[in-house]
């Protein structure tokens, strides 16, 4: 099965072409950094215009590469497009232009939810992996740890209180004039820094699995106050400080849940899970605690189309295409999939 995949929930203008949920035929992203660098975050009425301008485009290359076409036998069986959350005038961009083509073509159109894409991304590059297992999606907008029992069946284990763990980075990158998008300048710098030079709090929120790195943000920001002007080497150490604190936090409770859980398995995805520390904490973590883990690799981390794409496929494979591709800002997996349990610390 062959679906044409499109993504445009927020900054990102993807398309791709992904087969039976594992093989990427294709995968085209024509980012908008630029446009959004000189407001130090992403400014919606301009991603939507800019949506406008490239889906076309984008989808063009991603059926070339794939040598595919909309018409003919060497056709998609299916297309998906995300539906939420994101930010409404981008998501209806993308809608109206899998609508269009579904429509045009006579081909079947599915809506997927954004972070479930997230969440079996890992998939798309490790086989072999099924439920049960814990998944933990970590992004500009979403810091969740998400159970799945069965394909499609998820349980919201723990979700982030206030800042996401990319909102933080960048926030903490703003403050330093680091410029944007911050996460990954931060943990470029971090990585020739000392991270005990600063110690951070770690906001653990003892007796849950959600997250809180607000506070983390302000510690920062405290810290900042004490001079006027930081040395090149003084940021570095910052950035490495701050990360540390984040990536501890993330990497302590993901495994903690997993074990309580009694899950052999872990899947991470999100744009923070290109984080070199993290990707480096989690392994040494979990092969110390026997867990099995699959992380996104780098290309697949932020917003892409192909992780729509797989998304899709185990939907239809095992029963759950959607047809309602209702745009929805604020949706979340469990109201995708009708199913949500709550696990606290026993």
């Amino acid at each position: 099965m062959k679906i044409l995949a499109i993504e445009t929930s927020c900054d990102e203008t993807a398309a791709a072409v992904v087969e039976n949920g594992t093989r990427v035929l294709s995968s085209v992203v024509a980012t908008q950094i630029p446009f959004h660098r000189p407001y130090q975050g992403v400014v919606p009425e301009l991603a939507s215009r800019a949506h406008v301008v490239t889906v076309n485009r984008v989808v063009a290359e991603a059926l070339r590469q794939a040598r595919m076409s909309l018409a003919g036998k060497n056709r998609p069986d299916g297309i998906a497009v995300t539906v939420g959350p994101g930010l409404v005038g981008a998501l209806i961009v993308g809608r109206m232009a899998a609508e269009s083509l579904g429509w045009t073509h006579d081909i079947p159109v599915h809506g997927v939810n954004h972070i479930e894409g997230h969440l079996l991304s890992p998939l798309l590059a490790v086989g072999g992996f099924k439920p049960p297992f814990l998944g933990l999606v970590a992004s500009g907008g979403h810091t969740e740890l998400i159970y799945t029992s069965a394909w499609g069946r998820y349980a919201l284990v723990g979700r982030t209180r206030d800042d996401a763990a990319g909102e933080a980075f960048d926030k903490v990158a703003k403050m330093m004039g680091l410029g944007y998008p911050g996460g990954p300048v931060i943990d470029r710098l971090a990585e020739r820094g000392d991270p005990k030079r600063f110690a951070f709090p770690r906001p653990w929120l003892p007796g849950t699995w959600d997250f809180s790195f607000s506070g983390l943000k302000t510690a920062v920001l405290y810290k900042l106050r004490e001079k006027k002007s930081w040395t090149p080497a003084e940021k570095r150490d910052l950035c490495a400080g701050f990360r540390a604190a984040v990536v501890e936090v993330i990497v302590g409770k993901t495994v903690a849940a997993a074990r309580t859980l009694k899950t052999a398995s872990v899947v991470v995805g999100g744009g923070v899970a290109a984080n070199a520390l993290l990707r480096r904490e989690l392994a040494r973590a979990c092969a110390a605690a026997g867990l099995r883990l699959a992380v996104a690799p780098p290309a697949l981390c932020t917003d892409n189309a192909a992780m729509v794409g797989a998304a899709a496929y185990y939907q239809i494979r095992h029963g759950r295409a959607k047809n309602d591709l209702r745009v929805q800002s604020q949706l979340h997996v469990p109201f995708l999939t009708g199913k949500i349990g709550v696990f606290r610390l026993p």
